[in-house]
């Protein structure tokens, strides 16, 4: 670059990496109870990209929110008739004798980042942790190179922390913190049971969903920074991404509500620290690069 070349990088790329798209039937997300009753309707990328433009954020990812392989297909579908929809964390039975095949049908579209499957949901999630056969789905995931999103509750940390020992072969990334019990126990006390899995250097973990696990109407800043502080001590900016969980924030807060709490945690790190949850991290591990504007 010469001298008189006045060109400067372009900024990093802002990326949500959770959220989430559905047309809603009752019979499909049975999860969506009365008290989500704002959640009984269709959310669309046309919904969603106005409040993306508003924070300055260039793409998402789309989460699973049922299990079924065609709403897997249904948000393949969105992204690649919506170019901002960056990467797809979809669902496939990973108990299946046929996975194998399965995943072969999909293995053309860049677009399938990774695979969820909602462990939380389970009876018993600790045990399903230890499944064998499923045990194996996830070690298949990790052989093509997909991401596995890790969505459990606080109680089973621990039993989350010795599946991703026994799975080491790809990233693996904690959805909501690890949904803390906020009425339960305090941040330093959450601290330690999500250690276990922050020293595992192939965990990453996503700073979303906290508003809806604290008091859907009272909740207040400065009982939520607290996590965001220790995550960032725990996991570092570089494994730690910026996600809404939109649209079922909007049971607990806007858009804007999760947005600001999120820059009301990072004002004081440098600007890569800040680029890298707030975009980096979510690019490079779920390996988005090729799918950017």
């Amino acid at each position: 670059m010469s001298s008189q070349d006045t060109r400067h990088p372009p900024p990093p790329l802002r990326v949500d990496a959770h959220q989430h798209f559905w047309r809603y039937r009752a019979q499909d997300y049975p999860w969506i109870d009365d008290r989500h009753g704002a959640l009984r309707h269709d959310f669309m990328p046309d919904d969603l990209k106005p409040l993306l433009d508003q924070h300055g954020i260039a793409g998402c990812v789309a989460v699973q929110a049922r299990h079924s392989r065609h709403e897997t297909d249904a948000l393949l579908a969105l992204a690649d008739q919506y170019p901002w929809v960056l990467g797809v964390v979809g669902w496939v039975d990973l108990r299946a004798t046929d996975l194998e095949r399965q995943l072969e049908g999909w293995s053309d579209n860049r677009k399938l980042v990774g695979i969820r499957h909602q462990i939380q949901d389970e009876p018993s999630p600790s045990l399903f942790m230890q499944d064998p056969v499923f045990a194996r789905g996830v070690s298949l995931l990790q052989a093509r190179g997909l991401v596995y999103d890790l969505l459990i509750k606080d109680a089973d940390l621990h039993a989350a922390a010795d599946f991703c020992k026994r799975h080491d072969e790809h990233h693996i990334i904690l959805d909501h913190l690890g949904k803390p019990d906020l009425s339960q126990e305090d941040p330093i006390a959450w601290a330690d049971r999500i250690a276990p899995l922050a020293a595992l250097p192939h965990v990453s973990c996503k700073l979303s969903g906290l508003i809806t696990e604290a008091d859907w109407q009272q909740w207040r800043p400065v009982e939520l920074l607290p996590y965001f502080y220790l995550a960032l001590e725990l996991f570092g900016p570089q494994r730690l991404m910026f996600g809404s969980d939109w649209p079922v924030c909007q049971v607990a807060g806007s858009y804007s509500d999760v947005h600001r709490l999120l820059e009301s945690a990072l004002h004081e790190l440098s600007a890569d620290e800040q680029a890298a949850i707030g975009g980096g991290t979510a690019i490079r591990l779920y390996g988005l690069q090729g799918n950017c504007p």
